[in-house]
């Protein structure tokens, strides 16, 4: 994809930031809270393509996403390894090195308020108590797009931090191959599409 510079020649468009939340190591990587790894891990598969180390403090992999030729977008995949509440560092670094406005930024993260699989895709708006967006607001604004994917509400009396840091129950985990599938196909509409026919698609 490219664009004219308004003086005759066209230059490459520039690349979309697709970040994936989530805590580093692997007690965390069966959690509710590291749904947005699992989201990225499934858009680097179908890429080809495997995470690197970058200076960043962040693992990244680059590469395209949608139909090959004029449709399909580069892309630049990343799993912050800060914690969650500390995200904002490392994708502050992303921005600067890949050098990507926040309007073609994603974050895809874990959403209580949803139910278990369904998926908001949105620009802009609060946190919602969720450290990760807390902290990446707090470094760019919040004017980025997220994926928010559902892991509904902790039952009883239990706490919102045991709930989210605990993994997928046996009934959950028999369909989350189908969710990150969806959520990844997800992000992929709100990148080749727009929001708005992504949203009128995955809002669920």
């Amino acid at each position: 994809m490219t664009t004219n510079t308004g003086g005759g020649g066209l230059v490459p468009e520039g690349p979309w930031l697709i970040v994936g939340l989530g805590n580093p190591g692997p007690q965390y990587a069966g959690n509710r809270h590291n749904v947005g790894f699992l989201v990225a891990d499934l858009l680097a598969e179908r890429m080809g393509g495997r995470f690197k180390a970058h200076r960043s403090r962040a693992e990244v992999c680059e590469g395209r996403v949608g139909t090959p030729g004029v449709s399909s977008r580069r892309v630049v995949l990343a799993k912050p390894m800060s914690f969650m509440n500390v995200s904002g560092g490392p994708v502050t670094a992303l921005r600067d090195f890949f050098k990507v406005p926040v309007a073609r930024m994603v974050v895809v993260h874990d959403e209580l308020d949803i139910g278990y699989g369904a998926l908001r895709l949105k620009l802009g708006g609060g946190d919602n108590g969720h450290n990760g967006l807390k902290s990446i607001t707090k470094s760019l604004g919040p004017d980025y797009h997220r994926v928010r994917f559902g892991v509904g509400r902790p039952p009883g009396r239990m706490a919102v931090a045991d709930f989210v840091l605990r993994d997928f129950s046996g009934a959950e985990r028999k369909e989350l191959d189908y969710f990150v599938d969806r959520a990844a196909d997800s992000v992929e509409s709100l990148i080749a599409d727009g929001l708005e026919r992504a949203q009128s698609t995955y809002n669920s």
